[in-house]
């Protein structure tokens, strides 16, 4: 698919449900010690190249394992083997680390999410942000612009209310969002402001790092 040139992005979900086919013809309980690792590093070599060449983005999801008999140490580790990491220009860790609920507080409508930039050949690595995912919905769009405003004061926070200039969002933050959802041409509004004062101080410049404001074709909202 990558040689073809006909596709543009690859999503291989997951490297942990690659299965060799040594390991689907034997039977249950037989070791194949590193045979996993190893395929990795022979399709990673030959794919790389390839892709590169096609222009092919590939997106590989993995799985977090545990090292046995480690005490000291962070005992998490990737599963497949270090050739992924070695190859990969981007590699982005995500850990769930809180739910999100409805208005009335009676269900889960998501979670909230921190990304860590852990390799980057294309940008400075070790940056950091969060970000709400809606079920059904996507990454939450409105609530990066929301906090990217307040944390550039564009938006102003007393108690619990917000506001922006002589308009009252709300009482507590599912309101906020609510009353933005009802005036798109308000969020729009404060999205650009926002932008704006990113590019006039830029990224490196600011004390903080903002949350991800994603284009439009990016996210569902």
């Amino acid at each position: 698919m990558c040689r073809s040139g006909a596709i543009d992005l690859i999503c291989v979900d997951s490297v942990s449900a690659l299965t060799p086919r040594a390991e689907i013809e034997g039977e249950i309980g037989m070791q194949q010690i590193g045979l996993q690792a190893r395929l990795m590093s022979q399709a990673l070599r030959k794919m790389s190249g390839n892709a590169s060449k096609a222009g092919c983005t590939i997106i590989f999801l993995n799985q977090i394992r545990y090292k046995i008999g480690v005490f000291y140490g962070n005992p998490e580790v990737t599963s497949g083997g270090v050739a992924l990491k070695f190859f990969a220009s981007l590699r982005l860790e995500t850990r769930a680390t809180g739910k999100i609920k409805s208005v009335k507080g009676d269900e889960d409508i998501g979670v909230k999410v921190r990304v860590r930039v852990q390799k980057s050949k294309v940008s400075r690595p070790y940056k950091q942000t969060e970000l709400e995912i809606i079920f059904g919905l996507g990454v939450s769009k409105l609530g990066c612009v929301l906090d990217c405003a307040e944390m550039m004061e564009i938006i102003a926070k007393k108690g619990s209310w917000y506001s922006y200039g002589d308009h009252r969002l709300g009482q507590g933050r599912d309101k906020a969002l609510q009353y933005l959802r009802e005036n798109p041409h308000l969020s729009i509004e404060i999205e650009k402001a926002a932008r704006s004062k990113m590019e006039e101080f830029g990224q490196s410049a600011l004390p903080w790092e903002p949350p991800l404001l994603h284009n439009e074709l990016d996210v569902i909202e």
